[in-house]
């Protein structure tokens, strides 16, 4: 799962880094620069997905094991899902940057 996950983030990258149209017949193509923008903002957005449902999930199982810490991993839990989101975020402005 961590190799796909790292394949998946260059791959983003890469395409974020490479997606510029070269002139008026590759902005009609379907390589053009919006739709690896928006392949790239749903890969990021997946990914995102996927962190924040394992970010929950080890919350849940933490405050089940220790309930007198429940502020605190609940504290620390929300402030991770914030990060997270945060990249997805920078993934958005690339693509309105690609575009």
């Amino acid at each position: 799962m961590k190799k796909f996950l790292v394949t998946a983030f260059l791959f983003t990258m890469a395409t974020m880094a490479f997606a510029q149209a070269a002139g008026p017949m590759a902005a009609e193509s379907w390589t053009s620069g919006k739709f690896l923008a928006h392949f790239s903002l749903a890969i990021a957005a997946a990914g995102c997905g996927m962190a924040q449902g394992k970010a929950v999930a080890a919350a849940c199982e933490g405050i089940a094991r220790n309930p007198q810490a429940a502020g605190d991993i609940r504290t620390t839990m929300i402030i991770g899902l914030a990060l997270i989101e945060a990249l997805v975020i920078y993934a958005l402005v690339a693509a309105f940057a690609i575009k």
